[in-house]
């Protein structure tokens, strides 16, 4: 083949294949992002890699079709079923949908009992697919796009637990005709068809002394390895053996009661397994209970559950009418002031009317006013956060901010700036009447407003006696509602200053303005750089060394702003430069923070007597017999470190709690953690602290402490708890 004709024919052959290909690759390229869409990408750990997967790589207007999370769990490890058995948590899905279509429930497989000595759980190992069914609305056009995102949560347990979650994200096309990924249809397809049939007879459920008869007409023999998984957690003694036998009717299964028996309708529902010619089988029950169990089963909770105890004073329970939460808040308010973390902010407010008291009583009582809605304000934005994130389950509550290591080292800053400038090392304003005084040239106004704020912001690691209770009211009430226990709150917290504000005489009894202002103002910076102190310290708890490095870097960078500005105040085009050179400086060292103050994992385990809580411990070692302890903590919460050194670090307590075999637990809240926060609801509190005494009983409900605990307190809380006094029921 001549030259010029070889190249002219491969340039219009290249040509060719070039103006063909896109033809000739669409449909592989279609069918491969088909089966690419048709499972999600994978949320993987050590213990388990989940996906979601579907039945369709192209979706039909008006179809249903099948959906799956799947688990692949690593060798030993195992998530829940509905009913988890005696501890444990079922995975849990929800869905983001568009185009309007809908998700069903989770379609559950028959689980397996998973003994965990002393103690049976309920749920799977292995590969587990979790079916639901999605319903594509009928004007979903051929053309446009199905996204379906599921947010999945669950609990995975060896000999610890740790919970999990993942965002799955599928985005199918709409097509006129649905288009099967034959593949993942068939893994759901098996998967649906080991489900648990209906059983097609109806059980009876009948006492039987002090257990259960589970009467099966349906089933003669009894077949082998027979097991009832209830629906219910309150039915049966999950750990206890499940004895079959043949009876006139029918099999006849006896069931050991629960500790916290109790049946709240005619029917109970489960599954039964067992084997039939060798092959595993499950069958979907529902069961008549009889009346007398139904009847009864109220006055057997109460009998057989130990009640819940709490000491009378100060008087604090859940069950609060709205008024009797208004009081608390507001006396909680009140009481707030005496915290450590509020009193210097508060002394520096009286410091300045101490100034003006001889100048104009309408500015001080403008000053107060200012103050009040300070308070007010950053209280209800502050409550406001508070109770969203409590609607949408999210794990946060009160002091939720400290949980954030960059906004910590931030308060650090401010505190080590005030400091600074009640000791005269840089101006902010010319008098002590609010810190923030020279935010803006207004005759102090912002000032005393900024000065509310601040006391809010640094009183919220603290929680004062009748507070929690009242902040526990108000998460779980309407928003109106919620919002007016804050506004008692807060105006509890505002009434001192306000109250000397409007008091002529009390300002009266002042000396006169002097140098003893001076020396006073000085005296206060120290508290505030003990404060500084402590918030370092709670940075470096939650992040580490990382942590303490980015707060020094903030507070270095802080005062070279200040120093900067101060010393260009008055030169003109070199103002404008430093100014910007300040800009770029606080930028820098804040994205520095941002990234050095990461919070760090919790740990599993604690060193010495003191172990890490989890729900499941607390079971277990009821089991055993142990009267449990749980003190629910944060290193940022005032209240919990002083109760610690006053209470929970005196010896006469360490012996009572030895000679007792009492568990210490801690439940340490520093950083987010979404169970925490679960447990602490379940108790009505948005915070810590909160302490908890389970009695040595398997199943037993816990005494709810007092926030303010004394040595004394504890030790006969132990000895309740341990059996060793008579308890009484709270009134």
């Amino acid at each position: 083949m001549a030259p010029a004709f070889r190249n002219g024919f491969l340039r219009k052959t290249g040509l060719a294949l070039a103006l063909l290909a896109p033809g000739l690759l669409a449909p592989g390229l279609l069918a491969s992002g088909l089966a690419v869409a048709a499972e999600s990408a994978a949320v993987s750990t050590p213990r388990v890699t989940a996906t979601l997967l579907s039945s369709r790589g192209a979706v039909a207007p008006g179809e249903r079709f099948q959906v799956a999370l799947v688990q692949k769990m690593a060798r030993g490890w195992h998530t829940y079923w509905q009913n988890p058995g005696d501890s444990g948590e079922a995975t849990r899905i929800s869905w983001t949908l568009s185009q309007g279509a809908t998700a069903g429930e989770i379609q559950w497989p028959a689980p397996h009992a998973i003994p965990v000595e002393p103690l049976v759980n309920f749920g799977f190992e292995g590969t587990l697919l979790l079916p639901v069914e999605i319903a594509v609305p009928q004007d979903a056009k051929p053309g446009e796009r199905l996204t379906l995102t599921a947010n999945a949560t669950w609990l995975v347990c060896e000999k610890i637990c740790i919970p999990e979650e993942g965002a799955f994200t599928l985005d199918l096309p709409v097509a006129s005709t649905a288009m099967v990924d034959d593949a993942a249809q068939s893994r759901i397809d098996a998967a649906r068809a080991a489900l648990p049939a209906p059983a097609g007879f109806k059980g009876r459920l009948a006492g039987d002394g002090e257990a259960l008869a589970l009467t099966l007409p349906g089933l003669s023999g009894p077949p082998s390895e027979l097991r009832f998984f209830p629906l219910s957690d309150t039915l049966i003694d999950h750990a206890a053996k499940q004895d079959a036998s043949a009876g006139p009717e029918g099999t006849v299964l006896r069931l050991a009661r629960s500790n916290a028996f109790k049946i709240t309708s005619g029917e109970v529902a489960g599954v039964l397994t067992f084997k039939e010619g060798g092959l595993a089988r499950s069958l979907s029950l529902v069961a008549t209970a009889d009346p007398a169990l139904v009847t009864s089963a109220a006055g057997s909770a109460d009998a057989l559950r130990p009640a819940v105890v709490r000491i009378p004073l100060p008087v604090e329970g859940a069950d609060l009418t709205l008024w009797a939460a208004l009081v608390f808040a507001f006396a909680g308010g009140l009481i707030l002031n005496l915290m450590p973390c509020v009193l210097p902010v508060l002394f520096i407010k009286a410091l300045g009317f101490a100034q003006l008291a001889r100048a104009s009583r309408a500015e001080v009582r403008e000053q107060g006013l200012l103050f009040l809605a300070g308070v007010i304000v950053t209280f209800m934005a502050l409550a406001s956060m508070v109770m969203a994130f409590a609607a949408l389950g999210s794990s946060v509550g009160w002091g939720f901010q400290l949980q954030s290591p960059p906004l910590v080292i931030a308060l650090a800053v401010v505190m080590t700036l005030i400091g600074l400038n009640l000791l005269g090392a840089f101006e902010i304003g010319t008098s002590a009447a609010g810190v923030g005084h020279g935010l803006a040239s207004r005759g102090g106004r912002l000032g005393a407003f900024m000065t509310g704020a601040l006391a809010v912001v640094v009183a919220t690691p603290c929680t004062a006696p009748f507070m929690g209770a009242a902040v526990g009211y108000a998460v779980t009430q309407p928003p109106a509602l919620g919002l007016a226990v804050f506004l008692a709150l807060a105006l509890g917290f505002a009434l001192p200053v306000v109250a000397l504000s409007f008091a002529p005489g009390l300002l009266r009894l002042l000396p006169k303005p002097g140098r003893w202002m001076l020396i006073l103002k000085q005296a206060f910076a120290f508290p505030m750089f003990a404060t500084a102190i402590w918030l370092i310290w709670v940075a470096s708890v939650q992040a580490g060394p990382g942590g303490v490095l980015a707060a020094l870097v903030a507070v270095l960078a802080a005062g070279f702003v200040v120093w900067l500005v101060g010393v260009t105040r008055d030169t003109g085009r070199g103002r404008i430069l430093s100014s910007a050179l300040a800009v770029l400086v606080v930028f820098a060292a804040g994205w520095f923070v941002v990234q050095s103050a990461a919070p760090e994992a919790t740990t599993e385990a604690r060193a010495g007597d003191i172990q890490a809580w989890t729900p499941e411990r607390v079971t277990a070692l009821q089991g055993e017999g142990r009267p449990v302890f749980v003190n629910f903590t944060a290193a940022w919460c005032i209240t919990c470190l002083a109760n610690e050194r006053v209470a929970l670090s005196r010896q006469e307590v360490k012996d009572a709690f030895a000679e007792l075999k009492v568990s210490y637990l801690k439940a340490d809240w520093t950083n987010r953690n979404s169970q925490i926060a679960q447990a602490l609801a379940e108790q009505g509190r948005a915070g810590v602290p909160l302490y908890l005494f389970y009695p040595a009983s398997k199943g037993g409900q816990p005494e709810v402490l007092p926030q303010l605990l004394t040595p004394d307190m504890l030790v006969t809380a132990a000895r309740r708890a341990a059996g060793k006094e008579l308890k009484t029921a709270a009134r």
